[in-house]
């Protein structure tokens, strides 16, 4: 390696101009996930997005988000789908399946659509805590979770700017 080289670093920004976003919202809890919501608006629009670019999709609860988190990403219409939901925790293991589905399934549809699907579902043990993430002590998750996906749409836009050159570079190889 030659002295005083350092290696070519990929990162995305936080602009949301010319992005497309779905977001995926729980009815169930909405007392909460409609705060979410409103942070993750909140997030694009303070990043320069076009509110008018962004579908918001309601679905019942939190187990049902990976199914249209998945339609979403496969429809080629968004940059980046954001999962907004709140999971708080009971006297039954309902909780543990509820939970541990929606991470699964919003993981899944991101491998398979190979698109940033964004997991914003908060899982609290109370409801105090609920209230605090979604916008007064621990700030607003869901403000969090759309700057998340503002971040990786961008990323993902660079790495595909670069491709071609990764692509040829790669076929070179191959006999």
């Amino acid at each position: 390696m030659q002295s005083g080289s350092g290696p070519n670093v990929v990162e995305g920004y936080l602009t949301a101009a010319g992005f497309r976003f779905g977001i995926v919202a729980s009815r169930f809890n909405d007392f909460i996930v409609k705060s979410l919501l409103d942070g993750a608006l909140d997030a694009i629009e303070r990043h320069g997005g076009d509110l008018g670019g962004v579908d918001v999709v309601w679905v019942p609860g939190s187990y049902e988000i990976p199914l249209v988190a998945r339609r979403l990403a496969l429809s080629g219409r968004y940059d980046a789908v954001v999962c907004l939901g709140a999971v708080i925790r009971g006297a039954t293991a309902h909780f543990d399946y509820v939970a541990g589905g929606a991470a699964s399934g919003i993981s899944s549809a991101a491998l398979e659509a190979d698109l940033p699907v964004i997991f914003g579902v908060i899982t609290t043990e109370n409801i105090e805590q609920a209230i605090e993430r979604a916008g007064t002590k621990s700030g607003n998750k869901g403000f969090e979770a759309a700057a998340n996906a503002i971040e990786m749409a961008s990323l993902m836009q660079r790495l595909d700017e670069s491709a071609p050159r990764e692509a040829t570079r790669g076929a070179s190889q191959v006999p």
